[in-house]
């Protein structure tokens, strides 16, 4: 088999550093807006159980960092299921995925560069993103305490957050670094001893990623709203994490085929591709639901304030994105992708794929600034300009990923049968 290499040219990087300084023009201007027209801070006063918890008016500062956090939050997710997308390959001795296996791989290039901005939006944003990093909070003589924070102290404090940050990220990139390794490896020297090597390294990893990917959501995203807790909110981060992720491969893999690269994957690797998209949206619809329904059937209702704050509460302010979320992440992706003919084809994918990484940014957008931002959020030139942002650095980090190795892992025991695929 011969090796493709993927050739970014100038023009496309120059795309991607386009795409950062738009964000960043927009995100000055969304500031610029902000702190000029002061329509935020007028909101918070009438909202009475928002000065009750505690939080005060939101201003452009908070805007700024809560859409930092979403964002890295977000693309780290998408980074991290590029190494769990392999390992559950190797695990599960797969062979129709080996063709396309170097971009799943390449997708956690940005890893670190997840970690580095993670812990820097952290140490200078945790008071106008974690209500729970106030110190008055755990003093008992302060008319502000607050016994629920207070009791969750001994997992809720920023040195244990910070370290658990460190960790995950240490684990994640010490991980992929090593699957990746052995995948190069493997291209230059051939036989078996790389695989097997990788089909252990892949076990322990699906280890610590069971363990982190829920830990990771509870500290990042659900500890957003102290009050409330949810024993699905691991699992529902981690669809959504993960069905983006299946998204961008599938994308990047079309990508590709039209611009002449990856010219051994057929419309039945798309298939499967488009399967598991199909199928992985249904399951994140099914933990969807499971948690909305928890609150109903097994009659906890001092836990429905997360619904409330996202369709009624807040003026209602969330009532939109809460109906969008729902009919981008499940209903359309259902509907276009049920047929076998769909799955085959791109353009049909690719719509789909495009759909879902904007309806899981959307997802993760409730998740997070309803808990914080009140009836100040919306979505505007901050918003955007953060995302595109982010989307700029993800693409560079990933595309030179992508070039560093053959597109085509020349020397994989199973390629024949990659190249042979048929379903």
């Amino acid at each position: 088999m011969t090796e493709e290499r993927l050739i970014i040219s100038r023009k496309t990087n120059n795309k991607f550093f386009l795409m950062i300084a738009v964000g960043i023009v927009l995100l000055i201007a969304g500031i610029i807006l902000m702190a000029t027209g002061g329509g935020a801070e007028h909101h918070a006063e009438g909202h009475g159980e928002a000065a009750a918890a505690g939080h005060e008016a939101a201003s452009w500062g908070k805007r700024l960092f809560m859409n930092l956090w979403l964002n890295n939050v977000y693309f780290t997710g998408i980074a991290l299921i590029g190494t769990f997308f392999v390992a559950v390959q190797y695990v599960a001795y797969a062979g129709w995925s080996v063709l396309i296996k170097r971009i799943p791989e390449a997708l956690s290039y940005y890893l670190p560069i997840g970690g580095v901005l993670m812990l820097l939006i952290f140490l200078f944003g945790s008071h106008d993103i974690f209500h729970w990093t106030h110190e008055y909070l755990y003093d008992v003589n302060d008319p502000r305490y607050d016994p629920i924070i207070a009791g969750k102290s001994g997992y809720l404090n920023t040195a244990f957050f910070l370290i658990r940050m460190v960790v995950y990220f240490g684990l994640w990139i010490m991980f992929f670094m090593w699957l990746r390794k052995n995948s190069i490896n493997e291209d230059i020297h051939g036989g078996t001893d790389y695989y097997h090597k990788s089909i252990r390294i892949s076990a322990m990893f699906l280890v610590v990623f069971g363990i982190t990917s829920s830990t990771s959501a509870w500290d990042w995203v659900l500890s957003i709203d102290t009050h409330w807790f949810s024993t699905m909110f691991g699992w529902y981060v981690f669809a959504s994490w993960w069905v983006s992720g299946l998204a961008a491969v599938t994308l990047t893999v079309i990508i590709l085929k039209q611009n002449g690269y990856l010219k051994m994957v057929n419309s039945n690797h798309l298939h499967d591709l488009g399967k598991f998209v199909f199928a992985f949206s249904i399951f994140w619809t099914y933990i969807w639901f499971s948690q909305f329904l928890l609150y109903w059937y097994a009659n906890i209702p001092e836990e429905v304030i997360y619904f409330i704050d996202r369709l009624g509460g807040n003026e209602g302010h969330y009532k939109w994105v809460f109906f969008v979320n729902l009919l981008v992440n499940f209903v359309f992706p259902f509907l276009v992708l049920m047929t076998r003919d769909a799955k085959r084809q791109m353009i049909m994918l690719k719509i789909v794929c495009i759909a879902i990484l904007a309806g899981h940014w959307l997802d993760f957008y409730l998740m997070m600034m309803p808990g914080t931002m009140r009836t100040s959020g919306g979505i505007g030139f901050i918003e955007i300009g953060t995302a595109l942002t982010f989307l700029g650095i993800f693409l560079l980090a990933f595309t030179k990923g992508l070039t560093k190795a053959s597109l085509v892992p020349v020397n994989h025991p199973f390629l024949e049968e990659s190249v042979h695929h048929h379903v």
